[in-house]
């Protein structure tokens, strides 16, 4: 199912590449009718730092029968699942390989325990992929310690494009285990895991699944 949009550079990269692909289009084609060079149109589809004005915007949404919001991604402050669901929706299930390739480039995800007294829980935390495991770091008083010491866990990851109405989630299943081998402590400390919430976090978590399964939801067409 790979096309165009999935080595676009950014996200407003593969929302323009996505668009121009439903609607059958060559960058050529997409160019002339939004009046700027193809080179032009190639580099916001591929550039990590695209920036294209709102007139550029405006110009590629009339060629491609959207709108200008749905391009940008207007609205990703608010809470994902805002929009109505799209009326040609596909949900599919993905392969081990597809979850993992979504997997592959890290970032945030939510680890999935009993914490006792409370029942589940979900807690965010920044992670890496070390092999075919999830890696994430943790503080000696935090809450994910818990979950520490249950025989079984769970990691999902997942993303949600309102402007597009598409999505995906990977769920992992498996067993977590706090790093002390040095020499794998040293590898774990060589992904440059980098918490966005900060503090002292010196402890590295690694969990190795034991199940894999992911879904996503795509436009019909």
């Amino acid at each position: 199912m790979g096309n165009d949009a999935d080595s676009a550079g950014t996200d407003v990269g593969r929302r323009i590449a996505e668009q121009r692909n439903r609607a059958g289009l060559t960058v050529a084609q997409t160019a002339e009718r939004a009046g700027m060079s193809p080179e032009y149109l190639a580099y916001l589809e591929s550039s990590m730092t695209p920036n294209p004005t709102q007139a550029a915007l405006i110009r590629l949404a009339a060629a491609l029968d959207t709108t200008p919001g749905a391009l940008s991604g207007a609205g990703q402050n608010q809470p994902p699942g805002q929009r109505s669901a799209a009326k040609a929706a596909l949900l599919e299930s993905m392969t081990t390989a597809e979850c993992r390739q979504h997997l592959a480039g890290g970032g945030v995800g939510r680890f999935l325990f009993v914490e006792p007294g409370r029942g589940p829980v979900a807690i965010p935390v920044n992670f890496r992929m070390d092999g075919d495991d999830v890696v994430f770091r943790t503080g000696s008083g935090d809450s994910v310690s818990a979950g520490l010491n249950e025989p079984r866990v769970s990691f999902d990851v997942d993303h949600l494009d309102d402007a597009l109405s598409e999505g995906w989630s990977v769920l992992m299943t498996g067993k977590a285990q706090v790093i002390t081998d040095e020499a794998e402590l040293a590898r774990a400390q060589a992904l440059h895991i980098e918490p966005w919430a900060g503090g002292d976090r010196p402890i590295y978590v690694r969990l190795t699944g034991s199940q894999i399964t992911g879904r996503r939801i795509r436009l019909a067409g």
